[in-house]
């Protein structure tokens, strides 16, 4: 089983094992993985004589940040809905959505889109999918982590992975105390993820180091006493497991609150935007926002910094109101304020009226629910005024919007509730 060589960039990099310890890596792990790993997940390609690369690569997409129970109901759906990735760059964008609707981080759909459509040229041009690394860094979305495991698993050629649950084994088994959200660290792993994966057996060992970190090295409590690399495993030595990776600590989320506007016509049916393609949740559809800037500092003795402060006008700050206003939102907002319509209170129950909290990567969401019902005229007037903006909109009830539109998770909260 033969190891490639460091590349030059990676020559400087010291390892904190012995070369019998770095040449046996790969074999141990191998024979744990034949008997003890997973080889019934429906994207596995590592069983198969004639791989299909656009398996490895929808699912590796999915499987960002993500963990395989929630993938699973999704890639069926994926499967069945675009079976080749010829149908999935022929669909219209709000099918992808809709199947991709729940499973977050919604950028991930977008480049999957886009990288369907990518791809579908370079096979009309060269009758295959890319066959090089630089060929599937090139699809958008894809990084170095998930090309390689397209050309280890996809592909069935030399491949290196080093995504986070690689991370977590090797700065374990390595002693790697470098912070792993910097790019040393990161040269550092990727140079001893390099040194370890077998020429040969890539596709196998890309496979087995996945499972390793999803079922042995987990982020609490790891199986150390059934792990193939225990016997040399520096921070196991130490006891000291889950004090790897090292990272820096996050400071807390701020937290975010908005009104969700649920515009009603006398038949219920409540409008509904198409959201920008840049930004939080892309392409998908929701119910028009207003931001509310909270007030803060201390009155009559007391900080107000909850949800239930009183708010402040944002128009008076331009530059706040364009960035937390999309244009729809503006034109909604400043048609509410000619008419003199207020969005009231849902429900005369406190429960009903009490926001949502809504976590995403970098702050706390928190969605209060307002309503307003309108006539035909105002809803003919409003649909005007968007639609002389160029805006995509319906008008929907709540059941067909949940049919038929990709709606991010924050909505489907609201509109359940």
């Amino acid at each position: 089983m033969t190891q490639p060589t460091a590349n030059s960039e990676s020559s400087d990099i010291t390892f904190n094992h012995t070369t019998p310890s770095l040449n046996s890596f790969a074999p141990r792990l191998l024979d744990w993985f034949a008997e003890n790993g997973r080889h019934d997940l429906p994207w596995q390609q590592h069983q198969t004589d004639t791989p299909n690369p656009y398996v490895v690569w929808l699912s590796e997409v999915m499987l960002q940040q993500t963990q395989v129970t929630t993938v699973l109901p999704y890639f069926a759906r994926f499967m069945d809905t675009f079976p080749t990735v010829q149908d999935l760059a022929a669909a219209d964008w709000d099918l992808v959505a809709e199947h991709w609707a729940g499973l977050g981080y919604y950028a991930r759909a977008r480049n999957l889109h886009k990288g369907a459509k990518q791809l579908v040229e370079i096979i009309d041009e060269t009758r295959g999918f890319p066959q090089t690394l630089s060929g599937w860094e090139a699809i958008s979305g894809v990084g170095p982590s998930t090309a390689g495991a397209i050309m280890a698993m996809g592909l069935h050629r030399y491949g290196v992975i080093c995504d986070g649950n690689v991370k977590r084994v090797l700065t374990r088994w390595a002693a790697i105390d470098g912070d792993i959200t910097k790019s040393a660290t990161t040269k550092e792993l990727w140079a001893l993820a390099e040194r370890l994966t077998p020429v040969d057996d890539s596709r196998l060992f890309a496979q087995a180091m996945m499972d390793m970190g999803a079922t042995l090295c987990t982020r609490s409590k790891p199986a150390c006493l059934l792990c193939p690399l225990k016997d040399d495993c520096l921070a196991h030595a130490e006891g000291r497991e889950t004090d790897y990776p090292v990272k820096a600590k996050k400071q807390p989320k701020p937290s975010k609150f908005s009104d969700a506007l649920l515009i009603e016509s006398l038949d219920h049916d409540m409008l509904w935007l198409q959201r920008p393609d840049n930004g939080i949740w892309g392409g998908l559809w929701s119910l028009p926002l207003q931001f509310v800037e909270k007030v803060t500092g201390k009155i009559t003795g007391k900080s107000q910094n909850t949800a239930n402060d009183t708010p402040l006008d944002v128009r008076s700050n331009e530059k706040v109101y364009e960035t937390e206003f999309t244009t729809a939102e503006q034109i909604i907002n400043e048609w509410l304020t000619e008419n003199k319509l207020v969005a009231e209170s849902i429900s005369s129950t406190l429960l009903d009226d009490d926001p949502i909290k809504h976590s995403l990567t970098h702050f706390h969401w928190y969605l209060t629910p307002r309503k307003l019902t309108v006539d035909a005229a105002q809803m003919n007037e409003l649909s005007e005024k968007l639609a002389a903006a160029e805006i995509t909109f319906k008008w929907l009830t709540e059941q067909k919007a949940q049919d038929s539109l990709g709606l991010p998770r924050a909505m489907e909260k609201l509109i359940e509730r």
